[in-house]
């Protein structure tokens, strides 16, 4: 079994690698680069896009920089994705009015999935992206364990997926994100919730939380804060129809604290499904955490008309590197111009130091390849017993 990194090994995202055989050749994730969008040049890889060069492609979770691909490959290849996945990219392509995918099948714990002579499993592990995957290959005799992205801190246990996983793989394609941070040490979303509660409980005023909708688990943990501090959860369409699409779990406007917003009339016929659905009125009258992003300003300043946001808070909740765009520097200087005050609360999706040596050491790899990192030397660094391919 062979095994070719497109791309990906000294860059965070756009990763494209791929397995094969004498028989077969698929591909793990397809995705866009960081700093490319949906006009990108695609990649030169014969047999992607103009025809069916691959038996399939296999997309560990539902990120662009792993799967932002899929909706540009020949319509021959088979795409496997998580069911959860599916679910939340579906409703994600519904509310912008963009064709989605078509998966030939759906991913699911431990449940293999043969194509040609080779056999993916994946191995539910925790993210910032619901329903993530690693994905075991094994073809003749060989094992070839690729991390997608993955992290400890979060919801899931640690402790259950490295159980799960099997030992003496062969090589190890691992994600290093965070060894640009040396000694970093990732917070828990348990740790966040607790900060969250202790905000939400101090300010008397209205709290709203800038995060990703497609990130289940800050959802979760917002959530968590605002039930703890006596508040409903306030969600605009779109983060109420990825939460819905995540499963009935997951805060949603079918919950009796949460209720749902809009900001567009054109999304009114995504609005009148939900059960609980409020106004301005019933806002500007309530003791909240809402969920926002930046391109709501327009209507919270309408909000604003309505209300006091003395005393209240903007918590952002982003990698912070997202500061320096354009868009989201003029989201908050409006927001501190209406008198708010901003809080940073946020933790990474992906592994820190800790967290890789108790993978490497639990699969015990022959080999271990980098990707999806800036600094791959930091692997022989921490990993001073096993061999690292750059």
């Amino acid at each position: 079994m062979k095994f070719h990194i497109h791309r990906g090994q000294n860059q965070i995202g756009g990763n494209i690698i791929e397995i094969s055989t004498d028989r077969t050749k698929i591909l793990l994730d397809a995705g866009l680069e960081l700093d490319g969008g949906d006009d990108a040049p695609l990649p030169k890889i014969e047999g992607l896009f103009d025809w069916a060069g691959y038996d399939a492609v296999f997309v560990s979770h539902y990120h662009s920089d792993h799967m932002g691909l899929i909706y540009n490959i020949h319509k021959d290849i088979p795409v496997y994705i998580g069911e959860g996945s599916y679910n939340i990219i579906k409703a994600s392509d519904n509310y912008k009015n963009k064709p989605t995918i078509m998966p030939r099948g759906f991913l699911y714990n431990k449940k293999s999935i043969t194509v040609g002579d080779i056999t993916v499993t994946p191995y539910l592990c925790d993210h910032s992206a619901f329903d993530s995957y690693m994905l075991l290959c094994e073809a003749n005799g060989e094992r070839i364990l690729y991390t997608g992205d993955f992290r400890s801190n979060g919801r899931k246990s640690f402790d259950t997926l490295l159980k799960a996983l099997p030992r003496n793989i062969d090589k190890l394609i691992c994600e290093g994100t965070l060894l640009s941070r040396e000694n970093y040490v990732a917070v828990t979303e348990y740790d966040l919730e607790e900060k969250a509660t202790d905000i939400f409980r101090k300010n008397n005023g209205p709290v709203f939380v800038l995060q990703s909708s497609m990130n289940i688990d800050r959802l979760v943990t917002m959530y968590r804060g605002a039930k703890r501090s006596n508040r409903i959860f306030l969600e605009d369409v779109y983060a109420a129809d990825i939460a819905s699409a995540a499963g009935n779990s997951i805060p949603n406007p079918d919950f009796s604290d949460v209720y749902a917003f809009i900001t567009s009339p054109s999304k009114y016929h995504l609005f009148e499904k939900y059960k609980h659905k409020v106004g301005k009125e019933f806002i500007s009258q309530s003791n909240f955490v809402m969920c926002v992003r930046c391109s709501m300003l327009g209507y919270l300043k309408s909000l604003a008309e309505k209300m006091s946001f003395k005393n209240g808070v903007l918590v952002y909740s982003f990698w912070s590197g997202y500061r320096e765009s354009e868009d989201m520097k003029r989201f908050l200087n409006e927001f501190e111009k209406m008198g708010l005050e901003i809080v940073t609360l946020h933790t990474s999706g992906h592994a820190d130091e800790g967290a890789i040596k108790r993978l490497v050491e639990t699969v015990d790899p022959k080999v271990v390849v980098p990707v999806h990192t800036e600094n791959a030397r930091r692997f022989k660094e921490i990993l001073p017993n096993v061999t690292v391919e750059l």
